[in-house]
């Protein structure tokens, strides 16, 4: 028979040798995330991702994971049309401009991710309900979505995975740009990106997502130099003021069906139709949700896709 008492200590031992494995393994499962209200702590795999953030929902879904929660896009009434396929069952949990707390508090999240905006005092909020993640790195470059898929994959879980899905779109981008290249001269890229509004047209900034994708495949986007430093868009202008952005190019993106009546009204107006784009017939119109909100891989093939429509398009018609 056994000694009961060696029994006893070698359960005891295994017992041990087992909580310290467990622990150990808890700590290598935890990872520490740098964001701009300091560093934040994950452990596992979350599982209950909400997003307010357009951005921050397509680098999840990009990277496999399905949030339970996220904003919509603006202009609209649910998360753009580009991603709904992509995102079904996710919960409304407000704007782009406001948060419903009781809605992220009802889903249980494990993981908030916010966008470079969330303020101090409602990241204070949101922190109490789980760990929230805010990206520290400046707007309106070439490289944001880069680096916001970077961290939010790193957050999820799924960094290799984000990798690999930047990776593909820079793959993209390469294909795209040799078509513009074997399709348009060095002189005939000239574009804007504007943004129709009832109000009159906003030009968008040379730094926004898609105009520094159109600039990355190939295309020289001019904003007329009317756009603010660190602003998204000019303020609306006159239709006098359309020949600002008399390019050879101009890719003109409606959020809603205001926006469409009014673009519609635009184009009967003599200041329109005298633009150069609208004479050799390369306005080209695109969706303001996909082009002037959203952000992400997603977002980024999606764009892609267009533009190279656009090129074949034009090219069949020479």
């Amino acid at each position: 028979m056994p000694n009961p008492l060696f029994v006893a200590k070698s359960l005891l031992v295994s017992l041990v040798l087992a909580a310290t494995f467990t622990n150990a393994a808890a700590h290598a499962d935890t990872r520490i995330v740098q964001t701009a209200y300091g560093p934040v702590s994950i452990e596992g795999t979350p599982k209950r991702v909400v997003t307010l953030y357009e951005g921050a929902l397509d680098a999840a879904i990009a990277s496999g994971i399905n949030p339970v929660g996220a904003i919509i896009t603006r202009g609209g009434s649910d998360v753009a049309e580009y991603i709904q396929p992509k995102a079904k069952g996710v919960g409304i949990v407000g704007t782009p401009g406001e948060t419903n707390i009781e809605a992220v508090i009802a889903l249980k999240p494990d993981l908030i991710l916010a966008s470079a905006q969330l303020a101090k005092e409602q990241y204070n909020l949101l922190s109490r309900i789980a760990p929230t993640i805010v990206p520290n790195f400046p707007a309106f470059t070439p490289t944001t979505w880069k680096q916001e898929t970077r961290l939010f994959t790193e957050a999820l879980g799924r960094a290799e995975t984000g990798r690999k899905v930047i990776s593909g779109v820079e793959n993209k981008i390469a294909e795209v740009a040799k078509l513009v290249d074997a399709k348009l001269g060095p002189d005939q890229r000239e574009t804007a990106l504007i943004r129709w509004m009832p109000q009159g047209p906003l030009v968008m900034s040379e730094g926004l997502f898609s105009a520094s994708l159109l600039e990355a495949t190939g295309f020289n986007v001019n904003s007329g130099g009317i756009v603010k430093e660190g602003r998204p868009h000019s303020h609306p202008l006159s239709q006098e003021n359309l020949g600002l952005i008399d390019h050879q190019w101009v890719f003109l993106a409606t959020l809603n069906a205001d926006g469409d009546a009014a673009l519609d009204a635009a184009r009967e107006s003599q200041a329109f139709q005298r633009l150069k784009a609208n004479r050799a017939d390369q306005v080209v119109t695109v969706n303001g949700q996909l082009w002037t909100s959203a952000s992400g891989p997603l977002a980024a093939t999606e764009i892609l896709n267009d533009i190279a429509n656009t090129i074949d398009n034009v090219a069949a018609d020479r």
